[in-house]
């Protein structure tokens, strides 16, 4: 049984982020989705929130994958996160080359430390490189439309998140 651990902040859940998720599930028995908690930040959505909407986002898409998704939190170094979970695949998106630029030296540092886990770069398909958490943040606090860019349950938390 392989396990996946596909680490992030997740704040929101974006289109992007439910790709490299299915895309996931294609290629690990198990998927752990780990949201990471820095004290020091002050994130839009709670981890819960963001832990219902990842399972609501996936269940709408590929409803008979829950039983193989896991949601956590983490707030300590990603390779020890995934083996306190048992993982041996660690999961990275990319969008384009400042990603992969990025992702290789994370990948080449993770691997000193854990050479146990090996690190899988998935690509984003071509309708989601654009979108981060950030933009899709900033666009919705300014009343832009996110609908694009999110998964509807998203979509439906950041309206009435953002309207209070």
């Amino acid at each position: 049984m392989t396990i996946a651990f596909y680490p992030g902040s997740f704040d929101p859940m974006t289109n992007g982020h439910l790709d490299v998720l299915i895309q996931s599930l294609n290629v690990a028995s198990e998927l752990i989705v780990a949201i990471g908690i820095h004290p020091g930040k002050a994130p839009l959505f709670t981890f819960e929130e963001r832990a219902e909407l990842i399972r609501r986002s996936l269940n709408d898409v590929v409803p008979d994958a829950a039983s193989r998704l896991k949601v956590v939190s983490f707030g300590n170094l990603v390779v020890d996160a995934a083996r306190e979970h048992g993982a041996s695949l660690l999961v990275r998106g990319l969008r384009d080359g400042t990603d992969l630029d990025y992702e290789m030296q994370m990948a080449g540092m993770n691997r000193q430390m854990a050479p146990d886990i090996q690190t899988v770069f998935l690509p984003a398909g071509t309708a989601s490189r654009p979108i981060t958490a950030t933009l899709v943040r900033q666009i919705a606090s300014m009343g832009g439309n996110v609908e694009a860019f999110v998964p509807q349950a998203v979509l439906e938390a950041l309206n009435s998140k953002l309207k209070k």
